[in-house]
């Protein structure tokens, strides 16, 4: 809410407070901002006469803070109350900072400027109430009522008392004992994490001790799903790594034993026929006629010799050897007298 006050014949100046009234501990800092306008020039028998700001002053419970009023603080003077610093200038900011707070600030504050000319001179009536009130336990106040959240939703925590009602206060948060960056007197926790679980605290930073609210718990359930996902695919790759591997030695085995049996079918090794099909080097007996077998029939005394010829298994097929019957040939020689 900003104020702005005119007077008659001065419709070019004025004085703005963006709130009226706020509230401050006692021992704590408190900032009571302020801006305004001057007047350009005024004009005097037909003359133009340009105005600058020369003079700044806030005074206490005092309508106008003109002439001999006691003021906080006076650009002109040298011996103002450190308590009350202003953090303005003479060209449109009027802010003024009390520092150590006490019950004689519970009252009402106005800013005056004056400047070269009468007719530049301005009081903003209206001025900002502060009330004052002793040491109190602030309180935590959450956007939900639930103290449990889901991972990825939001929440803001709002540091505020019912006894008093404060205006940009300086507020220093802790979780976990541990100071976080925000000074303000909300703060906004957004995508929530399982890491953003614990206990939360606000107090006054001009205060902490006699200002610090109890703790609020903030509890964030992570999502299984997302965190189990990670070991779900590590151990589906796993599988399919074993039963791969697994597969390509099984089929290298196969492979190295069928290879010999596949050259053993063919016909042995290279350059070698199947002993089985190896003619004999004896010749056959003459072939003769019926007379002759009838006389050698009646030979008793003819001599018949019989000579064994073997042939030899390569060592591939000793195995399919020993399995089928003895294939000795015997050849018969005849010799006569």
């Amino acid at each position: 809410m900003f104020i702005s006050v005119f007077f008659p014949g001065a419709m070019a100046q004025n004085i703005q407070y963006p709130f009226t009234s706020t509230c401050a501990v006692t021992g704590s800092t408190v900032i009571l901002p302020c801006s305004f306008t001057p007047k350009k020039y005024v004009i005097e028998s037909g003359t133009k006469i340009p105005l600058k700001v020369t003079r700044a002053r806030w005074c206490i419970n005092h309508p106008v803070c003109q002439g001999t009023t006691p003021s906080l603080y006076d650009s002109d003077s040298e011996n103002n109350d450190p308590r009350y610093r202003y953090l303005g200038d003479l060209e449109g900011n009027c802010t003024l900072q009390i520092r150590g707070v006490g019950m004689q600030d519970n009252a009402t504050f106005r800013f005056r400027m004056e400047a070269n000319d009468n007719a530049g001179h301005f009081t903003n009536q209206m001025g900002v109430n502060l009330t004052v009130v002793e040491a109190i336990r602030m309180k935590i106040k959450s956007s939900d009522q639930n103290n449990k959240f889901s991972s990825g939703q939001a929440i803001s925590l709002q540091c505020t008392t019912s006894r008093c009602t404060f205006n940009h206060p300086e507020v220093t948060w802790h979780k976990d004992g541990h100071t976080l960056s925000v000074n303000g007197s909300t703060l906004h926790l957004s995508t929530l994490t399982a890491k953003d679980s614990g206990n939360y605290t606000c107090a006054l930073t001009s205060n902490i001790v006699t200002t610090q609210s109890e703790p609020f718990s903030l509890q964030v359930e992570a999502e299984e799903e997302a965190s189990n996902l990670p070991l779900i695919a590590g151990v589906v790759f796993g599988v399919l790594l074993v039963v791969t591997t697994l597969i390509l030695f099984i089929f290298i085995i196969k492979r190295k034993r069928t290879t010999p049996e596949s050259l053993n079918t063919a016909g042995g090794e290279p350059g070698k026929k199947n002993a089985d099909h190896i003619p004999s080097s004896v010749p056959p007996p003459p072939r003769e006629d019926a007379g002759s077998r009838r006389q050698e029939t009646g030979q008793e005394a003819e001599e018949v010799s019989y000579a064994s010829v073997q042939f030899k298994q390569n060592q591939q097929n000793r195995r399919k050897a020993e399995e089928e019957p003895d294939l000795t040939i015997y050849s018969s020689v005849t010799t006569r007298g």
